[in-house]
């Protein structure tokens, strides 16, 4: 009997029908590799933009995953979105809510102002590092990373290229600024780099050495990236540190605004950016039979009421409306760094800050928005008296009378009496005394008398200014047998310390981390 023959072609079918089958069945899944990157929209500039649309992955992300990490958690992964949620969404505002030419190397319409594409939502790496195309092609290729720009002075490949202009004015506020001025005596000093020059402070804090001007020998003043991440981080606004801290250790401020804060003694016996000690009660020379009320000291303006700490006074948006209108004219972002700011005829906030200390040539912003200081009036009054108060207790320590920011013979107040029959008590040696203790107070809080003191007249901590003076005067008297102080000082002196007063009610923020 024949068997029934069976076709070459019947028997490759079944064959092919059993090895599907058999994978099927089986739990070996086999993957292929998709490329790391996909066409880009723009092919003509290179711009890659978003790898996955759905889950805001970014094509850099593919291999910078911390990066990725960070950034999806920042302002700028969601910069779209704002813009379209916001209600009044135009044409000229998508190039900064997208990846385009602005902020990078690219000189021409490029990204999303090219060509429209969902890859190009959201402020991405591209944004700033340019298109990274030949990049991802030849990874290995020396040379071949584009790397983002900090310097300002080309606004137009930096942040300052969306950053700025009327709506964000955070460019031109902060030129104005301290952070935007190269002093030049601590450019060449080693020991002062890390806080004056952009390069070195970010060397210092440990941050990334990738950027176009790393090797460049042009010094860049304190720049956007050397306080904020442009990466992202888990501190408000991308901050490289933290502003809620009451650590000076830890304070994104206080890591430069907290230098010397006690007295070293001798020739160079003055403070250094002490900001940060007097802030939290911390700094100045503490003389014999200091008294105070720690609630008052330790948390004037660092108490639970200003959680913000230095920023909740210095960095404050203010946007002005036509009075008539009711339109809106500007923003500002509060980049001038101005705690109470002059303002110009509109309500701007300016960088000058000659003007006098009213609620109508300043704003008082900073002082009542958390309820500290009832309205402007209040605060205007509360510094005026802490002011008078100040400059009576200053002046018998010591009246700079050429304003050399030494103590001299000829000098005022006690200092110049001990100047002038024991000069050695000033002399540089380990030992503090209580004439050089008094000095060093005198310039930190004293008003107009040094450069580099506190410079808050007296506001960063009023309490301690007055206590630390007052008892400064009680020690000097008592230790070179100098007469009794004048009926003004005498007064003061016998009144009680002023509280603290509503602000340091509740949490106390510093005693409790201290």
């Amino acid at each position: 009997m024949r068997r029934p023959s069976v076709r070459p072609g019947a028997v490759f079918a079944l064959l092919a029908t059993a090895l599907l089958l058999a994978g099927c069945s089986s739990d070996k899944i086999v993957y292929r590799d998709r490329a790391p990157f996909n066409a880009p929209p723009d092919s003509l500039n290179g711009f890659l933009g978003l790898f996955t649309v759905a889950t805001n992955q970014t094509t850099c992300g593919n291999c910078h995953v911390g990066h990725q990490r960070d950034w999806k958690s920042s302002r700028h992964a969601g910069a779209f979105a704002t813009l379209v949620n916001s209600g009044h969404a135009a044409p000229a505002c998508y190039g900064c809510h997208t990846v385009s030419e602005r902020g990078n190397i690219a000189v021409a319409p490029a990204g999303w102002n090219r060509v429209a594409d969902s890859a190009y939502h959201n402020v991405q790496c591209e944004s700033c590092h340019g298109p990274g195309l030949q990049h991802v092609s030849e990874p290995d290729k020396p040379g071949n990373v584009p790397l983002a720009h900090l310097s300002l002075e080309d606004s137009t490949a930096s942040c300052g290229s969306c950053h700025s202009g009327a709506h964000e004015p955070f460019v031109e506020e902060w030129a104005q600024s301290g952070h935007g001025t190269l002093v030049a005596v601590p450019q060449g000093r080693a020991e002062c780099v890390a806080c004056h020059e952009g390069k070195a402070a970010l060397k210092a804090w440990n941050a990334s050495s990738r950027y176009a001007e790393v090797n460049s020998t042009t010094n860049l003043p304190i720049v956007c990236a050397v306080c904020h991440d442009p990466h992202g981080s888990s501190n408000s606004a991308q901050l490289r540190f933290p502003i809620q801290s009451p650590s000076p250790d830890e304070n994104l401020c206080m890591r430069c605004h907290n230098r010397v804060s006690s007295p070293p003694g001798g020739s160079r016996n003055a403070p250094h950016a002490p900001q940060g000690s007097v802030l939290l009660g911390l700094g100045g020379y503490r003389p014999a039979g200091f008294v105070y009320d720690s609630s008052a000291v330790f948390t004037s303006h660092a108490s639970d009421r200003n959680p913000r700490l230095c920023a909740g006074c210095h960095v404050n948006r203010y946007e002005v409306t036509d009075k008539l209108t009711g339109a809106f004219v500007f923003n500002s972002t509060g980049h001038l760094f101005q705690a109470i700011p002059c303002l110009d005829a509109a309500g701007k906030p300016t960088a000058d800050n000659s003007c006098a200390f009213t609620a109508s040539a300043r704003s008082f912003k900073a002082c009542t928005s958390a309820g500290c200081h009832a309205s402007a009036d209040v605060a205007v009054t509360a510094l005026t008296n802490l002011r008078n108060r100040l400059a009576v207790l200053r002046d018998q320590i010591w009246v700079d009378a050429n304003h050399n920011e030494v103590v001299d013979a000829t000098d005022g107040g006690y200092l110049g009496t001990i100047k002038a029959t024991k000069p050695t008590q000033f002399t540089a040696d380990n030992i503090i005394t209580a004439a050089e203790g008094a000095e060093f107070n005198v310039k930190m809080v004293g008003e107009g008398v040094y450069g580099n003191g506190d410079r808050s007249l007296g506001v960063h901590n009023p309490f301690l200014a007055e206590a630390l003076m007052r008892a400064n005067i009680e020690e000097l008297k008592a230790v070179y047998a100098l007469p009794a102080p004048p009926a003004p000082v005498q007064q003061i002196l016998e009144s009680p310390m002023p509280g603290a007063g509503p602000q340091a009610e509740g949490a106390r923020q510093v005693l409790s981390a201290r």
